[in-house]
Protein backbone atom coordinates (compact mmCIF):
# COMPACT_ATOMS: atom_id res chain seq x y z
CA UNK A 1 0.00 0.00 0.00
CA UNK A 2 1.05 3.24 -1.13
CA UNK A 3 0.87 6.35 1.44
CA UNK A 4 -0.34 9.76 -0.09
CA UNK A 5 1.17 12.59 1.46
CA UNK A 6 0.31 15.93 1.18
CA UNK A 7 2.13 19.26 0.88
CA UNK A 8 2.85 23.03 -0.20
CA UNK A 9 2.39 24.11 -3.41
CA UNK A 10 4.14 26.85 -5.21
CA UNK A 11 1.65 28.92 -5.74
CA UNK A 12 0.22 28.70 -2.56
CA UNK A 13 3.68 30.02 -1.05
CA UNK A 14 3.49 33.26 -3.31
CA UNK A 15 -0.26 34.23 -2.07
CA UNK A 16 -2.09 32.83 -4.94
CA UNK A 17 -2.46 33.86 -8.50
CA UNK A 18 -5.55 35.64 -8.42
CA UNK A 19 -4.55 37.88 -5.70
CA UNK A 20 -0.89 38.31 -7.20
CA UNK A 21 -2.46 39.49 -10.80
CA UNK A 22 -4.73 42.39 -9.16
CA UNK A 23 -1.47 43.69 -7.45
CA UNK A 24 0.73 43.39 -10.20
CA UNK A 25 -1.80 44.79 -12.92
CA UNK A 26 -1.87 47.95 -11.24
CA UNK A 27 1.94 48.60 -11.18
CA UNK A 28 1.25 47.93 -15.35
CA UNK A 29 2.50 44.43 -16.09
CA UNK A 30 -0.39 43.47 -18.32
CA UNK A 31 1.62 45.45 -21.04
CA UNK A 32 4.09 42.41 -21.47
CA UNK A 33 1.59 40.30 -22.25
CA UNK A 34 -0.25 42.19 -25.38
CA UNK A 35 1.90 40.86 -27.96
CA UNK A 36 0.33 37.21 -27.85
CA UNK A 37 -1.28 36.69 -31.40
CA UNK A 38 -4.01 34.30 -29.79
CA UNK A 39 -6.32 35.67 -27.42
CA UNK A 40 -6.06 32.52 -25.53
CA UNK A 41 -2.76 32.72 -25.18
CA UNK A 42 -3.12 35.33 -22.83
CA UNK A 43 -2.93 34.73 -18.89
CA UNK A 44 -5.11 36.24 -15.92
CA UNK A 45 -1.49 36.72 -13.71
CA UNK A 46 0.65 39.11 -15.30
CA UNK A 47 4.12 37.49 -14.18
CA UNK A 48 2.64 34.87 -16.29
CA UNK A 49 2.35 33.59 -20.13
CA UNK A 50 0.06 30.43 -21.53
CA UNK A 51 1.57 28.10 -23.07
CA UNK A 52 -1.89 27.95 -25.30
CA UNK A 53 -1.69 30.20 -28.78
CA UNK A 54 -1.44 30.40 -32.66
CA UNK A 55 2.29 31.12 -32.13
CA UNK A 56 4.44 29.72 -29.54
CA UNK A 57 5.27 31.56 -26.66
CA UNK A 58 8.76 33.17 -26.62
CA UNK A 59 8.93 34.34 -29.52
CA UNK A 60 7.80 37.76 -29.76
CA UNK A 61 7.34 37.57 -26.04
CA UNK A 62 9.41 40.53 -24.23
CA UNK A 63 12.73 39.33 -23.66
CA UNK A 64 13.16 37.85 -19.98
CA UNK A 65 16.34 38.41 -18.31
CA UNK A 66 17.27 34.77 -18.00
CA UNK A 67 18.06 31.82 -20.48
CA UNK A 68 18.75 28.12 -19.84
CA UNK A 69 19.08 26.38 -23.63
CA UNK A 70 19.07 22.79 -23.90
CA UNK A 71 19.07 20.37 -27.01
CA UNK A 72 18.51 16.71 -26.23
CA UNK A 73 18.91 13.53 -28.42
CA UNK A 74 16.22 11.04 -28.61
CA UNK A 75 17.48 7.92 -26.85
CA UNK A 76 14.43 5.58 -28.36
CA UNK A 77 13.19 4.29 -31.72
CA UNK A 78 9.50 4.54 -31.00
CA UNK A 79 7.43 6.91 -32.42
CA UNK A 80 4.78 6.12 -29.29
CA UNK A 81 7.18 7.16 -27.01
CA UNK A 82 8.21 10.23 -28.57
CA UNK A 83 4.58 11.53 -28.96
CA UNK A 84 4.12 10.46 -25.07
CA UNK A 85 7.26 12.32 -24.18
CA UNK A 86 6.28 15.28 -26.21
CA UNK A 87 2.29 15.27 -24.43
CA UNK A 88 4.08 15.00 -20.83
CA UNK A 89 6.19 17.77 -21.59
CA UNK A 90 3.08 20.21 -23.12
CA UNK A 91 1.21 19.38 -19.67
CA UNK A 92 4.78 20.01 -17.88
CA UNK A 93 5.59 23.10 -19.36
CA UNK A 94 1.89 24.56 -18.96
CA UNK A 95 1.66 23.61 -15.89
CA UNK A 96 5.55 25.93 -15.04
CA UNK A 97 4.73 28.52 -17.14
CA UNK A 98 2.18 29.44 -14.59
CA UNK A 99 4.09 28.94 -11.63
CA UNK A 100 2.57 25.59 -10.49
CA UNK A 101 4.56 22.37 -9.83
CA UNK A 102 5.91 19.99 -13.29
CA UNK A 103 3.29 17.72 -11.74
CA UNK A 104 -0.27 17.72 -10.41
CA UNK A 105 1.47 16.04 -7.07
CA UNK A 106 3.76 18.95 -6.96
CA UNK A 107 7.63 18.49 -5.30
CA UNK A 108 5.98 17.65 -1.72
CA UNK A 109 2.53 15.39 -2.32
CA UNK A 110 2.06 12.84 -3.90
CA UNK A 111 3.07 8.67 -2.86
CA UNK A 112 5.34 8.78 -0.08
CA UNK A 113 7.50 5.90 -1.87
CA UNK A 114 7.83 7.28 -5.03
CA UNK A 115 10.09 10.46 -6.35
CA UNK A 116 8.08 13.65 -6.41
CA UNK A 117 6.83 15.02 -9.87
CA UNK A 118 8.43 17.98 -9.34
CA UNK A 119 12.27 18.71 -8.11
CA UNK A 120 11.27 21.58 -5.53
CA UNK A 121 14.02 24.10 -6.32
CA UNK A 122 11.20 26.48 -7.38
CA UNK A 123 9.23 26.31 -4.30
CA UNK A 124 8.00 30.12 -3.50
CA UNK A 125 9.33 31.48 -6.64
CA UNK A 126 6.98 32.96 -8.74
CA UNK A 127 6.24 32.43 -12.16
CA UNK A 128 8.86 34.95 -13.73
CA UNK A 129 7.53 35.61 -16.92
CA UNK A 130 8.55 31.76 -17.76
CA UNK A 131 8.35 31.11 -21.36
CA UNK A 132 8.96 27.49 -22.86
CA UNK A 133 9.80 27.16 -26.34
CA UNK A 134 10.18 23.59 -28.42
CA UNK A 135 11.77 22.90 -32.04
CA UNK A 136 12.79 19.65 -33.70
CA UNK A 137 16.44 19.31 -35.48
CA UNK A 138 16.76 17.57 -39.22
CA UNK A 139 17.83 14.45 -36.95
CA UNK A 140 14.68 14.17 -35.71
CA UNK A 141 13.63 13.12 -39.74
CA UNK A 142 15.65 9.88 -40.35
CA UNK A 143 13.57 6.63 -40.62
CA UNK A 144 13.49 6.27 -36.79
CA UNK A 145 9.74 7.58 -36.26
CA UNK A 146 8.27 7.96 -39.86
CA UNK A 147 8.98 11.44 -40.66
CA UNK A 148 11.51 11.23 -43.25
CA UNK A 149 8.78 12.56 -45.60
CA UNK A 150 7.82 15.28 -43.23
CA UNK A 151 11.26 17.53 -43.39
CA UNK A 152 10.60 20.99 -44.53
CA UNK A 153 13.63 21.60 -47.22
CA UNK A 154 14.03 24.78 -44.92
CA UNK A 155 15.77 22.91 -42.08
CA UNK A 156 18.54 21.95 -44.36
CA UNK A 157 21.71 21.20 -42.19
CA UNK A 158 23.61 24.89 -42.13
CA UNK A 159 26.84 25.16 -43.99
CA UNK A 160 30.41 25.57 -42.75
CA UNK A 161 31.34 29.29 -42.75
CA UNK A 162 34.66 31.19 -42.79
CA UNK A 163 35.95 31.06 -39.41
CA UNK A 164 33.67 28.42 -37.33
CA UNK A 165 35.11 26.22 -34.94
CA UNK A 166 31.97 24.67 -33.93
CA UNK A 167 32.23 21.95 -31.20
CA UNK A 168 30.28 18.56 -31.93
CA UNK A 169 29.12 18.55 -28.03
CA UNK A 170 27.77 21.92 -28.42
CA UNK A 171 25.83 21.35 -31.90
CA UNK A 172 22.48 20.17 -33.20
CA UNK A 173 20.21 18.14 -31.31
CA UNK A 174 16.77 16.05 -32.12
CA UNK A 175 15.05 18.24 -29.90
CA UNK A 176 15.38 21.96 -28.23
CA UNK A 177 13.81 23.74 -25.71
CA UNK A 178 14.41 27.42 -24.99
CA UNK A 179 13.37 28.33 -21.45
CA UNK A 180 13.59 32.23 -20.83
CA UNK A 181 12.76 33.90 -17.26
CA UNK A 182 13.45 36.43 -14.97
CA UNK A 183 14.72 34.52 -12.63
CA UNK A 184 17.15 31.61 -13.21
CA UNK A 185 15.77 29.55 -10.81
CA UNK A 186 12.87 29.06 -12.62
CA UNK A 187 14.68 28.73 -15.88
CA UNK A 188 16.74 25.89 -14.77
CA UNK A 189 13.77 23.88 -12.91
CA UNK A 190 11.81 24.22 -15.93
CA UNK A 191 14.73 22.41 -18.04
CA UNK A 192 15.53 20.65 -15.22
CA UNK A 193 12.19 19.08 -14.78
CA UNK A 194 11.63 18.13 -18.74
CA UNK A 195 14.81 16.40 -18.78
CA UNK A 196 13.61 14.07 -15.48
CA UNK A 197 10.53 13.91 -17.66
CA UNK A 198 11.98 12.23 -20.42
CA UNK A 199 14.37 10.03 -18.63
CA UNK A 200 14.72 7.05 -20.90
CA UNK A 201 13.41 8.76 -23.71
CA UNK A 202 15.87 11.00 -24.49
CA UNK A 203 19.03 12.46 -23.28
CA UNK A 204 20.56 16.06 -23.07
CA UNK A 205 23.03 16.73 -25.62
CA UNK A 206 24.50 19.83 -24.78
CA UNK A 207 23.04 22.83 -23.09
CA UNK A 208 23.96 26.63 -22.39
CA UNK A 209 22.98 29.22 -19.99
CA UNK A 210 22.36 33.05 -20.79
CA UNK A 211 21.87 36.52 -18.91
CA UNK A 212 21.30 39.97 -19.88
CA UNK A 213 19.42 39.81 -23.03
CA UNK A 214 21.15 41.30 -25.84
CA UNK A 215 17.92 42.64 -27.49
CA UNK A 216 14.19 43.56 -27.76
CA UNK A 217 11.37 42.49 -29.20
CA UNK A 218 8.97 45.65 -28.31
CA UNK A 219 9.32 49.11 -29.40
CA UNK A 220 8.83 50.25 -25.15
CA UNK A 221 12.09 48.14 -24.36
CA UNK A 222 15.79 49.90 -23.83
CA UNK A 223 18.19 48.55 -26.26
CA UNK A 224 20.52 46.20 -23.95
CA UNK A 225 24.39 46.01 -24.58
CA UNK A 226 26.20 42.74 -25.57
CA UNK A 227 30.01 41.51 -23.41
CA UNK A 228 31.33 44.00 -25.99
CA UNK A 229 29.84 47.33 -24.34
CA UNK A 230 27.83 48.21 -27.44
CA UNK A 231 24.20 48.58 -27.74
CA UNK A 232 23.13 45.00 -29.77
CA UNK A 233 19.56 44.93 -31.48
CA UNK A 234 18.71 48.29 -32.39
CA UNK A 235 17.43 47.06 -35.95
CA UNK A 236 15.84 43.77 -34.19
CA UNK A 237 11.96 42.85 -35.28
CA UNK A 238 9.72 43.83 -32.68
CA UNK A 239 6.25 42.55 -31.92
CA UNK A 240 4.56 45.57 -33.31
CA UNK A 241 5.75 45.07 -36.64
CA UNK A 242 3.10 42.66 -37.98
CA UNK A 243 4.11 42.65 -41.04
CA UNK A 244 7.69 42.47 -40.88
CA UNK A 245 7.01 39.21 -38.85
CA UNK A 246 4.58 37.95 -41.89
CA UNK A 247 7.81 38.90 -44.15
CA UNK A 248 10.41 37.84 -41.88
CA UNK A 249 9.76 35.20 -39.01
CA UNK A 250 6.59 33.14 -38.83
CA UNK A 251 6.11 30.35 -41.97
CA UNK A 252 3.41 30.88 -44.25
CA UNK A 253 0.53 28.53 -45.57
CA UNK A 254 2.91 27.84 -48.23
CA UNK A 255 5.16 26.49 -46.59
CA UNK A 256 6.43 22.82 -48.37
CA UNK A 257 5.10 21.29 -45.19
CA UNK A 258 1.78 22.51 -43.79
CA UNK A 259 2.87 21.33 -40.26
CA UNK A 260 4.84 24.05 -40.11
CA UNK A 261 2.59 26.54 -40.96
CA UNK A 262 2.61 29.41 -38.28
CA UNK A 263 5.95 28.25 -36.80
CA UNK A 264 9.40 29.37 -37.39
CA UNK A 265 13.19 28.21 -37.40
CA UNK A 266 15.06 28.87 -34.45
CA UNK A 267 18.73 29.33 -35.45
CA UNK A 268 21.34 28.96 -32.01
CA UNK A 269 24.97 30.08 -32.64
CA UNK A 270 27.23 29.64 -29.32
CA UNK A 271 29.57 32.54 -30.27
CA UNK A 272 32.91 33.01 -28.07
CA UNK A 273 33.97 37.09 -27.47
CA UNK A 274 38.09 37.27 -27.02
CA UNK A 275 36.57 39.97 -25.01
CA UNK A 276 40.79 40.66 -23.43
CA UNK A 277 41.71 41.75 -26.90
CA UNK A 278 38.85 43.52 -27.34
CA UNK A 279 39.23 45.36 -24.37
CA UNK A 280 42.78 46.70 -25.26
CA UNK A 281 41.48 48.12 -28.26
CA UNK A 282 41.02 51.95 -28.34
CA UNK A 283 37.52 53.20 -28.85
CA UNK A 284 38.09 54.56 -32.34
CA UNK A 285 39.49 50.95 -33.02
CA UNK A 286 35.85 49.46 -31.20
CA UNK A 287 33.20 51.88 -32.42
CA UNK A 288 34.70 51.54 -36.16
CA UNK A 289 34.46 47.74 -36.04
CA UNK A 290 31.33 48.35 -34.60
CA UNK A 291 29.86 51.35 -36.94
CA UNK A 292 28.14 52.79 -33.74
CA UNK A 293 29.11 54.80 -31.33
CA UNK A 294 29.38 53.06 -27.77
CA UNK A 295 27.59 56.03 -25.42
CA UNK A 296 24.64 56.36 -27.74
CA UNK A 297 24.34 53.49 -30.35
CA UNK A 298 23.69 56.03 -32.96
CA UNK A 299 25.23 55.36 -36.29
CA UNK A 300 28.62 57.19 -37.09
CA UNK A 301 27.50 58.88 -39.68
CA UNK A 302 25.19 60.93 -37.57
CA UNK A 303 21.59 60.79 -35.96
CA UNK A 304 20.32 59.16 -33.26
CA UNK A 305 20.51 55.22 -32.32
CA UNK A 306 17.02 54.36 -34.03
CA UNK A 307 18.24 56.23 -37.55
CA UNK A 308 19.40 54.41 -40.50
CA UNK A 309 23.09 54.84 -41.02
CA UNK A 310 23.83 56.79 -44.31
CA UNK A 311 26.69 54.29 -45.62
CA UNK A 312 27.53 56.92 -48.47
CA UNK A 313 28.05 59.64 -46.48
CA UNK A 314 31.79 60.30 -46.25
CA UNK A 315 34.07 62.13 -43.86
CA UNK A 316 36.77 65.13 -44.72
CA UNK A 317 39.25 62.26 -46.04
CA UNK A 318 36.51 61.23 -48.58
CA UNK A 319 36.45 57.85 -46.51
CA UNK A 320 33.26 56.65 -45.37
CA UNK A 321 32.04 57.34 -41.94
CA UNK A 322 31.14 54.25 -41.74
CA UNK A 323 33.82 51.88 -42.34
CA UNK A 324 33.26 49.00 -45.23
CA UNK A 325 34.04 46.41 -43.00
CA UNK A 326 31.55 47.53 -39.81
CA UNK A 327 29.19 45.28 -38.55
CA UNK A 328 26.12 47.71 -39.10
CA UNK A 329 27.32 48.24 -42.60
CA UNK A 330 27.86 44.34 -43.46
CA UNK A 331 24.78 42.92 -41.27
CA UNK A 332 22.61 45.86 -42.23
CA UNK A 333 18.94 44.48 -44.62
CA UNK A 334 20.02 46.73 -47.41
CA UNK A 335 23.18 44.97 -48.08
CA UNK A 336 21.51 41.56 -47.50
CA UNK A 337 18.21 41.83 -49.77
CA UNK A 338 16.12 43.65 -46.99
CA UNK A 339 15.94 40.26 -44.96
CA UNK A 340 15.44 40.64 -41.57
CA UNK A 341 15.95 38.43 -38.26
CA UNK A 342 13.65 38.64 -35.03
CA UNK A 343 16.98 37.83 -32.52
CA UNK A 344 16.59 36.79 -28.80
CA UNK A 345 20.04 36.14 -27.71
CA UNK A 346 21.96 36.22 -24.67
CA UNK A 347 25.24 36.90 -22.81
CA UNK A 348 27.06 34.05 -21.48
CA UNK A 349 30.28 33.63 -19.23
CA UNK A 350 31.08 29.97 -18.93
CA UNK A 351 34.42 30.38 -16.28
CA UNK A 352 37.96 30.41 -17.93
CA UNK A 353 39.78 28.91 -20.41
CA UNK A 354 42.38 27.20 -19.98
CA UNK A 355 45.20 29.47 -20.61
CA UNK A 356 43.28 32.09 -18.08
CA UNK A 357 40.91 33.70 -19.97
CA UNK A 358 37.03 34.31 -19.72
CA UNK A 359 34.95 31.97 -21.53
CA UNK A 360 32.40 34.22 -22.36
CA UNK A 361 30.28 35.53 -25.72
CA UNK A 362 27.05 35.85 -27.00
CA UNK A 363 24.70 32.86 -27.44
CA UNK A 364 23.06 34.26 -30.74
CA UNK A 365 19.27 32.95 -31.03
CA UNK A 366 17.32 33.92 -33.79
CA UNK A 367 13.54 33.52 -35.31
CA UNK A 368 13.22 33.40 -39.00
CA UNK A 369 10.89 32.90 -41.79
CA UNK A 370 13.20 30.37 -43.86
CA UNK A 371 17.25 30.39 -42.92
CA UNK A 372 18.07 29.68 -46.26
CA UNK A 373 17.17 33.08 -47.50
CA UNK A 374 17.25 35.15 -43.73
CA UNK A 375 20.33 33.44 -42.19
CA UNK A 376 22.69 31.46 -44.41
CA UNK A 377 23.34 34.54 -46.65
CA UNK A 378 23.71 36.76 -44.38
CA UNK A 379 26.26 35.03 -42.06
CA UNK A 380 28.36 34.34 -44.92
CA UNK A 381 29.12 38.03 -45.63
CA UNK A 382 29.27 38.34 -41.72
CA UNK A 383 31.76 35.89 -41.46
CA UNK A 384 33.83 36.89 -44.70
CA UNK A 385 33.51 41.00 -44.76
CA UNK A 386 32.72 42.03 -41.02
CA UNK A 387 35.71 43.16 -38.95
CA UNK A 388 34.04 42.16 -35.95
CA UNK A 389 35.35 38.50 -37.13
CA UNK A 390 38.72 39.58 -35.90
CA UNK A 391 37.02 39.24 -31.93
CA UNK A 392 35.05 36.22 -32.49
CA UNK A 393 34.51 32.33 -33.05
CA UNK A 394 31.32 30.74 -33.45
CA UNK A 395 32.01 27.00 -30.88
CA UNK A 396 28.24 26.01 -31.13
CA UNK A 397 25.23 25.44 -33.55
CA UNK A 398 21.64 23.95 -34.30
CA UNK A 399 18.92 24.86 -36.58
CA UNK A 400 15.50 23.62 -35.59
CA UNK A 401 12.00 23.79 -36.56
CA UNK A 402 9.73 25.76 -34.11
CA UNK A 403 6.45 24.14 -34.60
CA UNK A 404 3.61 26.53 -34.41
CA UNK A 405 1.79 27.19 -30.90
CA UNK A 406 -0.92 24.56 -29.64
CA UNK A 407 -4.51 25.01 -28.37
CA UNK A 408 -5.95 23.19 -25.17
CA UNK A 409 -6.19 19.61 -25.54
CA UNK A 410 -3.41 19.55 -28.28
CA UNK A 411 0.58 18.75 -27.58
CA UNK A 412 3.69 20.45 -29.04
CA UNK A 413 4.17 19.62 -32.78
CA UNK A 414 1.10 17.13 -32.52
CA UNK A 415 0.81 18.10 -36.73
CA UNK A 416 4.04 17.01 -37.51
CA UNK A 417 2.40 13.48 -36.24
CA UNK A 418 -0.33 14.15 -38.32
CA UNK A 419 -2.87 13.34 -35.29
Amino acid sequence: MTEERGGISRRGLIGGGAALGIGAAAAGFGAGRAVADDATSASRDPEAYSLYGAHQPGIVTPVQDRLHFAAFDVTTDSRAALVDLLRAWTDAAARMMHGEGAGPAGPTSGDYDAPPDDTGEAIGLPPSRLTLTFGFGASLFDDRFGLSGRRPAALAPLPHFPGDNLQEERSNGDLCVQACSDDPQVAVHAIRNLARIGFGTVGMRWSQLGFGRTSTTTRDEATPRNLFGFKDGTMNVKSEDREALTDHVWVGDDTDQAWMAGGSYLVARRINMTIEIWDRQPLREQERVIGRSKAEGAPLSGGGEHDQPDFARAGREGEPLVDTGAHVRIAHPDHNGGVRMLRRGYNFVDGSTEIGRMDAGLFFVAYVVDPRTHFVPVQMRLSTLDGMQEYVQHTGSGLFAAPPGVRKGEYVGQHLFGA
